[in-house]
């Protein structure tokens, strides 16, 4: 049956109970000569003769036969109506404010990161131009500094205990060594500090053994002996014009992919590794670079041409943004978002050496391609 003939004809006494309590014909029993009348719905003891068709709604309640129609509510024995229960919403949401602009924030305190890297390059420049071995002592202590960094990180977050006085001794023998003696000297070391490692770490329990040489020999590999390539740069006769290239094409990568990241970045790089990294910003670094490494070679390298510094600064800005990746790996494995505190505004020595590490040897290697080694 459809529910218009429903709503064309509603039984008597639908719309709520009577007030003259039970009406003849009810299951109270027929009156003596009373036509009978139509079942009262609200009989306390009533029986439907035919049964009240449900037709779903949207809301899930029914749209006839149950406990609504023609618009109206049926009462309830609490008096509160049935609609009001099933849609508590109201029919139209009141208008909401537009949420103010925010501004994009830098991620970190500008005035402190300028203020420390202004100093640091002061340091740098001067020790790098006055005398070499003073540089050579310089990252000789930033190379300590870094791997106490990287093993105390390793000993909270993973319990990994790399033994930080063999690598430290031998981290800044490897760097002294690779300015005196070369690629040669820097290998030796290098050996020389693995095996003080595996050594040192047998005065200790046998457990864990093997994963604290394995990541005291990659903290080997991984901050000193990288470092050496700074050193080997500096051997040269125009050595700290080569570094002071390879110091400035890493920080106007690092700086050109933050600018223009910041500015116009959208499109993730590596967004499981670095999500603050986007394409865009490694655009802006391969083009800040490569200008700025034409100028270098053209200006600062014996012998240089602008060409040979497009191929230098897109090198660059590729190792560097691996490098930077690299750590950011290693710090989401540890769960830190930072190796450090030592620089304000920046994070720890690691946290500035992870781009530079991996792109020192190779700047040598190219301006060893493009102009020799002396």
């Amino acid at each position: 049956m459809s529910d218009s003939s429903w709503r064309a004809a509603p039984q008597a006494g639908y719309w709520g109970p009577s007030a003259q309590g039970p009406v003849p014909g009810t299951a109270h029993g027929p009156v003596p000569g009373a036509v009978p009348a139509a079942p009262a719905y609200d009989a306390p003891e009533a029986q439907q003769t035919r049964p009240m068709p449900v037709v779903p709604s949207v809301s899930g309640v029914p749209a006839f036969g149950g406990g609504q129609d023609d618009g109206r509510a049926a009462a309830r024995p609490s008096g509160r109506p049935f609609r009001a229960e099933q849609n508590p919403e109201p029919m139209h949401d009141a208008p909401q404010p537009a949420p103010a602009p925010q501004k994009k924030s830098a991620g970190r305190n500008l005035g402190a990161a300028i203020g420390v890297g202004v100093g640091l390059g002061v340091v740098i420049v001067a020790s790098l131009f006055v005398v070499k071995a003073v540089f050579v002592g310089v990252v000789a202590v930033a190379v300590v500094v870094g791997l106490w960094e990287l093993t105390s990180r390793l000993r909270e977050r993973k319990e990994i205990r790399a033994p930080l006085i063999p690598l430290a001794a031998g981290g800044a023998a490897m760097v002294v060594a690779g300015y005196v003696r070369g690629a040669q000297g820097a290998w030796v070391a290098m050996a020389f500090t693995a095996l003080a490692v595996l050594v040192w770490r047998m005065a200790q329990p046998p457990e864990g053994y093997l994963k604290d040489v394995t990541a005291g020999v990659f903290a080997a590999f991984y901050v000193p002996f990288l470092a050496t390539f700074v050193a080997m740069m500096l051997k040269a006769d125009d050595g700290a014009w080569r570094v002071l290239v390879f110091l400035l094409l890493t920080v106007v990568s690092d700086t050109g992919a933050y600018a223009v990241g910041w500015r116009f970045g959208t499109h993730k790089l590596a967004p499981r590794i670095s999500p603050g990294k986007t394409r865009e910003g490694l655009f802006g670094a391969v083009a800040f670079s490569m200008a700025v490494g034409a100028l270098c070679m053209q200006f600062l390298i014996d012998d240089g041409a602008w060409w040979q510094g497009l191929l230098l600064g897109l090198a660059v800005a590729v190792s560097a943004t691996l490098g930077d990746l690299g750590e950011s790996m290693i710090k989401r494995d540890l769960g830190i978002k930072d190796m450090g505190t030592l620089l304000p505004g920046h994070g720890g020595i690691m946290d500035r050496l992870d781009s530079l590490l991996p792109t020192a040897p190779v700047v040598w290697l190219l301006l060893v391609a493009f102009v020799g080694s002396s």
